[in-house]
């Protein structure tokens, strides 16, 4: 297989923009049947990042069968996460349900949602860096399989700013503070936050719960342990939050930055602010809106701060292994043949990872190395593929990897959290009762 990476054609960026317009109608829907529900053959996808590569397979697909042409609607982040959670409870989810896996997956499963794919994913499953693959099984059997890139978290930072400011990359949780002084003292935001779609928050209790207590400490929440957000390592971490929002972290108006508008990596990419931690998926989005920032170097990289004295691996990561496509068990047997099918054609294949590669992302593939390091025009995927293939622990995200009821409650304390609604004892208190 031979993988070229190189910048987007203005093809590409037509399409961005095309994106952009749907989102900001709500979705925008692709013709070829019903969109849900129904006996036709369909598909829910979200808006920007990956979405050309998306766009592609479903061409792709309905090129060669034009008979049974898949009917796919658009939706931003949030906006899909909200409709998704109501159609497959009315059993009226597309045929293929984009998810993380994690909590949400294994309701699917449990609630008899979701088919199990079977030997439909043999192929594709040869292919995948196995940790990832594992995100889709549930008691071993596969229910849901990477469909685009991996995506773990990582802070990012404009050099330019930091250089100005007199500012090192912080490699430890107190260098971190005293970036934060420095930049902030120099009239920067220090770090970006998109506080008003709140998730982007949960990236900051993982890494910090993770790097002070390890694994373990989340587990004991999936197990659902008694008094397991009370632990030590939970009420450190929101404490040293709490510390870095009065610190002023990530300036005055936070609440009112929002993910899905890319609001926070624009704070970076125009010098406004210093830092955003967020996850890989972003990097598309700077190389679209700041490819000369990318292109000199002047778009940083790193992992997460260690924390003194801490338990955790300082080469555990967190984010999402991938995104996943399952099967709707409420859909016709023909459009879940179809769509059993579009899983083992399109999937993944030699076009969707070079689509992947071509935008900087990175491909949850076994053995990329060499085509990434010689072809790449940048260091991130790089980057990127040595985090997820070295890292001894990969968690997922928060919010998908717990049920939905105990997911919403996490949000709507952690926003509290951040705005100083509550303190860390009364978020660990709020979370216990959730166990």
């Amino acid at each position: 297989m031979t993988l070229r990476i190189g910048r987007r054609t203005g093809a590409v960026v037509a399409a961005v923009s095309v994106a952009a317009l749907l989102a900001a109608c709500g979705g925008g829907k692709q013709p070829g049947g019903p969109a849900a529900g129904g006996d036709g053959f369909s598909a829910w996808a979200l808006t920007g990042g990956t979405e050309d590569m998306f766009r592609a397979q479903f061409d792709s697909w309905n090129s060669a069968h034009p008979d049974d042409e898949i009917s796919v609607e658009w939706f931003a982040n949030d906006a899909y996460k909200e409709k998704i959670r109501t159609a497959v409870g009315a059993g009226n989810s597309p045929t293929l349900i984009y998810n993380w896996s994690g909590g949400t997956l294994a309701d699917y499963v449990a609630n008899g949602n979701v088919v199990d794919l079977g030997d439909s994913t043999a192929e594709l499953d040869e292919r995948l860096i196995p940790s990832v693959a594992e995100n889709g099984k549930i008691d071993g059997t596969t229910y849901a399989v990477p469909s685009t890139h991996t995506q773990p978290v990582v802070l990012y930072y404009n050099q330019e700013v930091l250089d100005a400011a007199g500012v090192e990359v912080p490699t430890t949780y107190d260098e971190l503070l005293d970036a934060v002084a420095t930049l902030k003292d120099d009239g920067t935001i220090p770090i970006a936050l998109a506080g008003q779609s709140v998730w982007p928050e949960l990236m900051w209790i993982q890494y910090l719960t993770d790097r002070i207590g390890g694994p373990e400490v989340f587990q004991a929440v999936l197990d659902g342990k008694e008094g397991a957000w009370s632990d030590p390592a939970i009420v450190e971490a929101t404490t040293r939050i709490q510390e870095l929002v009065k610190a002023g972290a990530f300036g005055d108006s936070f609440g009112s930055v929002n993910a899905d508008q890319n609001a926070d990596t624009a704070l970076v990419h125009t010098g406004k602010a210093g830092f955003v931690l967020q996850g890989s998926w972003v990097y598309p989005n700077f190389m679209e809106a700041a490819p000369d920032l990318v292109e000199s170097g002047g778009l940083g990289y790193t992992t997460f701060p260690t924390v003194e004295g801490g338990a955790g691996d300082p080469d555990n990561i967190v984010g999402n292994p991938s995104n996943f496509w399952s099967v709707s068990a409420d859909a016709s047997p023909e459009a879940q043949e179809s769509a059993k099918e579009f899983i083992s054609t399109q999937v993944l294949s030699d076009d969707a990872v070079q689509d992947l590669l071509d935008i900087g992302a990175v491909p949850p593939i076994v053995g990329l190395e060499d085509t990434i390091e010689e072809q790449a025009d940048t260091d991130h995927p790089s980057f990127v593929y040595g985090l997820v293939r070295d890292a001894p622990h990969f968690q997922l995200s928060w919010d998908q990897a717990l049920p939905a009821a105990q997911s919403q409650a996490l949000l709507d304390n952690l926003s509290q959290l951040f705005l100083g609604q509550i303190d860390p004892e009364q978020f660990s208190e709020a979370m216990d009762a959730t166990l």
